[in-house]
């Protein structure tokens, strides 16, 4: 009672209810890779409910800040990138880290504000509305002007928490809805004052989790009866020297002796650029020998490799396989291209006033063209793998339909832009959340970490530290067959049901409000 009569007082203190939500949002980070502390979330998500339930003179400002430092924290590495890396004088580094977070936040603070403005009251509000409106919110903030969803709150529970559950059922969003639902309940039940309503919000959290534990024992997909033996090399080359034209030679040359040293294995996967010439540029002959090569070790090899695309409008960041290389038909070798380009880094959104910027640092390649939706997947040994590169495994939606043809996945990245930061952690759990959704093993290839084969399942069943110059080879499997969340073709439908579903309420409150001030 001591203990519960202080928490109160700090909740209802003017000065500390800010300290309180900035330290919840300073302390997200670890509920993700490479923490990992998942349980962490929810009880987050219950304090700053609580403290905006106190003071409800200041909900957008506190929603806010909530979202400011979560959003700072989580995404710190921005200034290694630009900095660290990309070589950007901090005087301009500092801002834009910041306008990252300044921007993010407001989706938080715009999910408080809405709620504040429906005709129910305030415990309806919190128990049946947040939820959904907290996950339509993220949603918007993953899908609007590209998109950014890392820091989604449904991706602290991959892929150690019951909640991971529901990824297959549902997608990311139906995670993120059970956190939401189960840090609101937590606060409800200190909130609520009767007592039927504690043991509703207590009932429904253990429903939550009973649920999707089942959920988890389900194999929506099965095996097709392939398996082969995979390669995956990361080289582990510097980014301030990957695109030195003095190391193209080098790197290019290590990369030869790596494959041409694999032997017993049926696939063989290069990392995001491991080639870092434009493929028209290279000498002649090159891209033939490590072709042959990879013939006569009896292996299927496809590598990361910038080239003009078909229209000979501009670049595009690609995968090309060399499983069967042809020579006389050398312009038109199967590829995957990105199609989700990363802004600032791939593209130049508003050149006229970000050229400039770019002209202080060292970033080759950033005016890339997209590669086109709905791309095939490349065929290597006994796989049709559904291929992405770099930050396109956080976008679940947009891989759904390459990899309803698929046997399985794979991610091929360059995380040197992000230094000894966590965001190569992060990408992990993207990953395990996409092999999850799809019910299909995902492998890693990368330049420097986090190179990796994931199940069916999101468990990471082999990997390479970080930093290291490695080859990791497993054992992988072919699936068939579609999860719930592919069959739905993405979040639009969970979305849409919230949505109905909120406005179902809010006319239902609209309607008994009239009616009670018709009979007063």
């Amino acid at each position: 009672m001591k203990l519960s009569g202080r928490l109160k007082q700090l909740l209802l203190n003017r000065h500390s209810s800010w300290l309180i939500v900035s330290i919840c949002g300073a302390l997200t980070p670890f509920t993700f890779a490479p923490y990992r502390l998942y349980w962490l979330m929810p009880i987050l998500f219950c304090i700053l409910v609580l403290t905006i339930h106190k003071h409800q003179d200041r909900v957008l400002r506190l929603a806010y800040l909530w979202g400011f430092f979560a959003y700072l924290t989580q995404n710190y590495w921005v200034n290694i990138s630009l900095h660290d890396v990309g070589g950007l004088p901090q005087a301009y580094a500092i801002p834009m880290t910041l306008l990252f977070p300044l921007y993010l936040a407001l989706y938080p603070a715009l999910c408080f504000w809405i709620l504040e403005k429906l005709p129910l009251s305030k415990n309806a509000r919190l128990a049946l509305i947040l939820p959904p409106l907290w996950t339509i919110c993220e949603y918007m903030r993953s899908t609007a002007m590209t998109g950014f969803s890392w820091g989604v709150i449904g991706y602290s529970q991959i892929a150690d928490s019951p909640l991971a559950g529901f990824a297959p059922a549902g997608g990311i969003f139906l995670v993120t809805l059970s956190v939401a639902c189960i840090g609101t309940w937590l606060a409800m039940i200190f909130i609520a004052r009767s007592a039927w309503s504690k043991i509703w919000a207590i009932c429904g959290i253990l429903s939550i989790v009973i649920y999707a534990n089942y959920l988890h024992k389900i194999d929506f997909t099965t095996p097709d009866g392939t398996q082969n033996k995979i390669a995956l090399i990361q080289g582990n080359v510097p980014q301030d020297l990957k695109f030195d034209p003095e190391r193209y030679s080098q790197d290019i040359q290590m990369y030869y002796d790596k494959v041409a040293s694999l032997h017993d294995v049926d696939i063989v996967i290069l990392p995001e650029s491991a080639i870092p010439v434009l493929r028209q540029a290279l000498p002649e002959g090159l891209l033939a020998q490590f072709a042959s090569t990879a013939k006569r070790n009896k292996f299927d090899l496809a590598t990361g490799i910038v080239q003009i695309n078909s229209n000979n409008t501009g670049y595009e960041n690609s995968v090309i396989s060399l499983a069967q290389f042809d020579p006389e038909n050398y312009e038109n070798l199967p590829h995957y291209s990105k199609n989700h380009l990363v802004p600032f880094g791939e593209y130049r959104p508003l050149p006229l006033l970000t050229t400039p910027l770019y002209n202080l640092m060292n970033m080759p390649f950033s005016d890339l063209s997209s590669g086109g939706k709905r791309q095939k997947p490349l065929h290597l040994a006994s796989q049709k793998i559904a291929f992405n590169i770099c930050y396109e495994d956080s976008f679940g939606d947009e891989l759904i339909h390459v990899a309803r043809q698929s046997s399985m996945m794979a991610n091929v990245s360059n995380m040197g832009w992000f230094g000894s930061s966590n965001a190569m952690n992060i990408q992990l759990q993207h990953s395990q959340t996409r092999a999850i959704e799809n019910g299909r093993y995902m492998v890693r290839s990368t330049n420097n970490g986090i190179t990796a084969v994931i199940n069916n399942k999101g468990s990471v069943i082999a990997m390479i530290p970080r930093d290291v110059n490695q080859t990791l080879i497993a054992t992988i499997y072919g699936y068939k067959g579609e999860t719930p969340y592919m069959k739905m073709g993405g979040s639009l439908p969970i979305i849409g049901i919230l949505t109905i579903f909120i406005t179902i309420l809010t006319i239902t409150g609209i309607i008994v409000r009239r009616h009670y001030q018709k009979n007063c």
